[in-house]
C-alpha cells in the first residue's frame, strides 16, 4: 500500500522536470542568456535598482524630458560614463579625459547595450553589470581580471540616428 500512495507524487516530480528541463546550470544559464528579453521588472529593490530580465542592474539617477527618443541598436550614441570593479577600482572614464565617447550601441559588451536602448537623452543612470554581460572569462588588460562585474555611471548625452 505504502508504493501505491507514492506513485503520484513520484509522477508529479517527473512531470514537473520535464517542465522545467532538467538541465545543468550551465547549460540553463547559456539558454536564458539567449532567450530573454530585456524587459525591467519596473519595481526598484531596497537600494533603489530595477534588474531587468537578463539581470543588468540600474539606477535611475536623473532624468531626460520623456519625450526623448531611446537609442535603437543601430544608433549611435555620445556618453560620458565612469567605469569601477565591484571594489572601486576605476578602469576608464570620459569624465576624466574631459570628453565624451561616441560609439555604436550595437557595439559595445551586452550590459552597455541593452541599457542604452532603454534610456533617453538627459538620463543619467547607474549601472551593475553581471560578468556575463561585460566579458565573462575574459580579462581586459591589466585593469579587468576575468568573470568581473562591472559598475558604471552613465549620461546619455545625445542619440544619433542609424542606418
Amino acid at each position: 500500500m505504502p508504493l501505491m500512495n507514492s506513485i503520484p507524487l513520484v509522477l508529479s516530480v517527473a512531470i514537473l522536470a520535464l517542465f522545467t528541463g532538467c538541465q545543468s546550470a550551465p547549460q540553463q544559464e547559456a539558454r536564458s542568456s539567449l532567450t530573454l528579453k530585456p524587459a525591467p521588472s519596473r519595481v526598484p529593490d531596497s537600494q533603489g535598482f530595477v534588474t531587468t530580465g537578463t539581470g543588468l542592474k540600474y539606477k535611475v539617477l536623473a532624468s531626460g524630458p520623456a519625450s526623448g527618443r531611446s537609442p535603437a541598436r543601430s544608433d549611435s550614441v555620445a556618453v560620458h560614463y565612469h567605469g569601477t570593479l565591484r571594489n572601486g577600482t576605476v578602469f576608464d572614464s570620459s569624465y576624466e579625459r574631459g570628453q565624451p565617447a561616441t560609439f555604436g550601441v550595437g557595439q559595445v559588451i551586452p550590459g552597455w547595450t541593452e541599457a542604452l536602448q532603454l534610456m533617453k537623452p538627459g538620463d543619467k543612470w547607474l549601472l551593475h553589470i553581471p560578468s556575463r554581460l561585460a566579458y565573462g572569462e575574459r580579462a581586459v588588460g591589466a585593469k579587468i581580471p576575468p568573470h568581473s562585474d562591472l559598475i558604471f555611471e552613465v549620461d546619455l548625452l545625445r542619440v544619433e540616428p542609424g542606418f
